[in-house]
Parts: structure tokens; sequence; C-alpha cells
């Protein structure tokens, strides 16, 4: 194990980050397996128990950590580039994006519902789904492209306060405010309960609220519903703020074993209540809806730092295996969900167990998607604009070169 320290530090979050890009595939390739009633556009006729606990758990955490680690990078690149920088950068790696890829990602994601359509009924659909009968302000379908588009809320909140902070505390008596208590969260025992209070009051306060599936994704609204917003806005604004102070990461590296304890208690806890099936009615406001809510924050925001705790202390030196999977998990994110509906709907029918789908669905789908990375993606303008840089292709072995022949 090697200690980070310095620039160390940002290998084991930038894996992080890649990681939960990652999962994220996992997570919708569990989505048409879920036993109980049909909450994804392609349902198999396998179910299974054990992926409906790998989409619960993976839920819980991993958009937590991924808004978390992406405030504390937006920090660090402000103060190395300004703002300015800064916008620029995000216009390109984050707005330009969001715009060309959207209307790839509705057309290819309605031709794969399509098709799961008609792998399940025999023919095509004749009409788009109806509409909610009571859609959201501000409707649009995001699609899970959602994640850029608050990315981009939350950049502006957090510029428009770095502002109005720096013109009217001018003795900087609120900075100096923040840093202590992002240091007393972070450094106390108890700082994981602190977190989860804002969420537990968000999920409580939400009609709609579904605690078996925890934080609504904000994807069908320009204007984010208030439990992710309260959620995913805490965790980039205590990254941002947690990067002023970095060595703090090493008291949840230290805390990483506990953290995780609480959040195996906690979370095994709701899913023996909650049960490994979907639950799709929201609980009345009550005792039970209050225990709920507290537990999913707190569980939460536990096996959150443990996540972040543990890649301290074990991802923290240079890995090129782990650079290249953080590189490609941002195209392949972006990409993934209409090869895995597809995937999906082509196994759903077949007479195979569930194991044997859900390999071919995540074996096919990121081979797939690994191979375009490499082709399209990683020496070309599109690498450039995703990760900011070019990877420079490998030198080619010829004779007049014997070390590279070798």
């Amino acid at each position: 194990m090697t200690k980070a320290t310095g620039s160390d530090r940002l290998h084991g979050l930038d894996a992080v980050r890649g990681y939960a890009l990652l999962l994220g595939v996992v997570f919708h390739a569990t989505m048409s397996f879920l036993p109980g009633p049909q909450v994804w556009p392609v349902k198999d006729i396998e179910a299974s128990r054990a992926l409906a606990a790998v989409f619960f758990v993976s839920h819980t955490f991993r958009m937590t950590t991924f808004f978390l680690i992406a405030g504390f990078f937006a920090h660090l690149m402000v103060e190395k580039r300004g703002a300015l920088g800064f916008l620029k950068d995000r216009a390109k790696r984050i707005a330009l994006p969001l715009v060309a890829f959207w209307p790839i990602s509705i057309a290819s994601i309605l031709a794969a519902a399509a098709y799961g359509a008609y792998v399940a009924t025999g023919h095509l659909p004749t009409r788009l789904p109806p509409a909610p009968p009571h859609p959201p302000p501000l409707a649009f379908p995001l699609t899970h492209l959602w994640f850029l588009y608050v990315l981009l809320l939350l950049y502006a909140f957090a510029l428009t306060a770095r502002w109005m902070v720096g013109a009217l505390d001018r003795q900087g008596r609120v900075v100096a405010l923040g840093d202590r208590l992002t240091r007393k969260v972070a450094e106390s025992r108890g700082g994981v309960l602190l977190l989860a209070l804002a969420p537990a009051a968000a999920f409580y306060g939400y009609d709609k609220w579904l605690p078996w599936f925890g934080v609504p994704a904000p994807d069908n609204s320009l204007i984010p519903n208030p439990a992710a917003a309260v959620e995913f806005g805490l965790a980039f604004g205590f990254g941002w703020l947690l990067n002023r102070q970095p060595d703090l990461l090493q008291v949840w590296a230290r805390r990483s074993g506990l953290h995780l304890g609480l959040a195996v208690i906690l979370i095994g806890g709701l899913l023996a209540w909650l049960g490994l099936a979907p639950v799709v009615t929201a609980p009345k406001p009550g005792l039970e809806r209050l225990v709920l809510a507290i537990g999913y924050a707190v569980g939460m925001w536990a096996l959150t730092l443990a996540v972040i705790g543990l890649a301290m202390r074990f991802l923290a030196d240079h890995s090129p295996a782990r650079r290249y999977i953080a590189d490609s998990s941002y195209w392949i994110y972006l990409i993934h969900l209409p090869i895995v509906m597809v995937l999906q709907a082509w196994v759903s029918r077949f007479d195979w167990p569930w194991e044997g789908k859900f390999a071919v669905v995540l074996g096919v789908g990121f081979s797939l998607m690994f191979a375009s990375y490499q082709l399209l993606v990683r020496h070309t303008f599109v690498g450039a604009i995703l990760n900011g840089r070019r990877a420079p292709r490998a030198p080619r072995a010829t004779a007049a070169d014997p070390e590279l022949a070798r």
C-alpha cells in the first residue's frame, strides 16, 4: 500500500470517479432482471433477487460519490485556471457533450425501447408511451445525461457563490468559518450523521420519495427534484470545500472500516425491511417514513465515505490500467444506455439462467464500448474534448529501431 501524499491523492479520487461511472453501466444492466413490477423498458423472463441487491446497493452511493469528487476537482481547477479558464474548460468538456450527445441519445434510446417491445410482443409499437398525467414543471427528457445538466447548474451556483463571498467578505471570515466547519464535519466521528441531516429531511419532505429507489434521478425536468437537488448539491459543495483541505481525506482513509461497517448494517437493514423487489409506492408521512429517510441518508453517506476512504488507502498510487479506465469511463457512460438496452432485449426471451444473460449483456457491452473508445475516441479530437487531451499513439516498431522492435 502506498501512502497518498501530494498529487498522488488525486489518483485514488480519479479512479473512484471512473469506477462510479462504470458502475452506472452495471446498475442499468440489472434493471431488466429486477423482480416485481416492470420499471424498465425491457423486462426479462428471468428475475434475480441478487441483481436487485446489486441495483439497490450501487444506487445508494455511486452518484453521491461522483458529485462529491466532481466538486473536489472543480475547486481544484478554479484555483488553478481561474474562473474564466474553468468556464472554458467546462463548456468544452461538459456543455458540448450534453448538447451533442442528447439528440443521439434520445433517438437511440427510443430505437432500443422499440426493439425491446418488438422482442417482447412480436411487433413494433405504433405510438410513443403516454406522457405522465402530471408532468413536472419544465418537463424535459434529459435521459441518463442528466448528470451533465446538473453539473452545469452546480458550476454556475458555485462560481456565483464564490464571487459573492469574495465581494462581500473582504476579511475572509466566511471562508475561514467554512474551513472550520468542513474540518469539524470531516474529523468528527459523527460527521456522517451531520452530512445525512439535510438529505434525510429532503427525503421525508418529498411526497414522491420511494425509499427502494433512493435518490430520485432528476432526469425528466429542467428543474431538479428537491431530493436530488439537496443531496447532489450537498455532495458537490462539500467536495468543493474539502479541496481546500485535502489532508482531511486521510481521516476518511483511517475510518474506512468504521464507515463500511455502518453502511453494511444500515443498507443491509433497509434491504431486509423493504425486500428484494422494487417497491413503487411511497410511504405515508409518519414514523416509518422518518426511519427510512434517516436510515437511507446515513447509510448512503457512510458508504460514500467508506468507498473514498478505501480508495485513498489502496488506489492512491499511479496505475496505467486504472488511468485508462478513468479516461474511458466518461465516453462509456455517454454511449452505454442504448447498447445495454438492445443487449437486454436480445437475451430477454432466451431460456437461459439469468447469470448467463447478465454476463452476455456486460461482456458484449463492455467489449463494444471499450473497443469504440480505443478506436474512435482515445487518439482523436473526441478524446481531446472529453478528457482534455488526445492520448498519443504508441510508436510503431521498425527495423531501424531495434529497441521498439523487441
